[in-house]
């Protein structure tokens, strides 16, 4: 066999089946630990009891670039809830 030649296995970008049911699973815990607001009140509560690591999520999923051009520039809303 050449080396470097797949013959078998999963398809190149396809996440391992564990890996998937333990990210569904942790979405559903995380769910559920928010009652009735759900992964987003999970999320909310988070954010105020341990700012740090949910800083460093938040840093995970913002894009590391955001660029316009000069007839379009980027808008950037924030809406914010207090409540």
């Amino acid at each position: 066999m050449a080396r470097g030649t797949k013959t078998g296995g999963r398809k190149k970008g396809t996440p391992n089946k564990t890996t998937a049911l333990l990210k569904d699973a942790i979405l559903v815990a995380a769910g559920n630990a928010g009652k009735d607001d759900g992964l987003v009140g999970y999320l909310t509560a988070q954010a105020v009891l341990n700012p740090g690591p949910f800083l460093a999520l938040l840093g995970k999923v913002l894009p590391m670039q955001i660029s316009g051009d000069e007839d379009q520039p980027v808008k950037m809303v924030i809406e914010w809830n207090k409540g």
